[in-house]
């Protein structure tokens, strides 16, 4: 798969977001510096990608789940260009907040910008993934971040190599922030109202917070003892 050269190339995994997907799109379509928007379809059971391609984009369909880390290192090393931007599929229309991002990252004022958001409006988990996040991220660099998990981040070529491939699973901002910052790179969180799907105390909340829990958990044990 040759994809040419692009400055900025704007990667959206998503996962069973047909119903918001596209109002996700329009909004990175409004961002002038993104020259390219790639949508990653991690095998979603739903009309992810027939949505996603309503709008004209680019879209790359996984043929088995994943999970977001691997799906994205799977597609990365077939596209050349200057700047990254990651934005998660289920933003909607506050992904136009991403052009911060690129403008801290465009200008020179960062390597690494990552999104930080505001409190949630509802109560979810009990905050042990964060609280995981954060802690790892100050033992192995003694730097304190807002939004540790936060997908939604801007980088340049020289954070991209200094931090691909990225870890597996939600491990992926983690280990991509511990990693920036060990190569001594300038990692940046840039506050913006930025909001999207809130998972509950439900089920299936509590499902994707575990998942989270082990894989950040990992990510951060690689880099303890040694590894990547």
């Amino acid at each position: 798969m040759n994809n040419g050269t692009v400055k900025t190339l704007c990667l959206v995994p998503a996962f069973n977001e047909e119903g918001i997907i596209a109002s996700t799109i329009a909004a990175l379509l409004e961002i002038e510096a993104i020259d390219s928007v790639v949508v990653l379809d991690d095998h979603s059971s739903d009309r992810t990608s027939l949505e996603a391609a309503r709008m004209g984009v680019r879209v790359i369909r996984n043929g088995e789940n994943l999970g977001k880390g691997s799906s994205i290192n799977r597609v990365l090393p077939h596209f050349d260009f200057g700047y990254l931007l990651l934005i998660d599929g289920d933003l909607g229309a506050h992904a136009a907040r991403a052009r911060v991002l690129l403008e801290a990252t465009l200008n020179d004022e960062t390597d690494l910008a990552v999104a930080s958001f505001p409190p949630p409006t509802r109560k979810g988990g009990f905050g042990f993934v964060k609280g995981l996040a954060r802690f790892g991220i100050k033992r192995l660099t003694g730097r304190e971040f807002t939004s540790p998990i936060s997908g939604q981040r801007a980088m340049n070529r020289k954070a991209f190599s200094a931090t691909f491939p990225f870890d597996p699973g939600f491990g992926i901002e983690v280990g991509m922030t511990v990693d920036a910052l060990r190569s001594g790179l300038r990692v940046s969180e840039i506050p913006t109202d930025m909001s999207h799907r809130e998972t509950g105390r439900d089920i299936a909340g509590f499902v994707h917070r575990g998942k989270q829990f082990i894989d950040i958990f990992f990510a951060l044990s690689r880099r303890l003892f040694g590894g990547k």
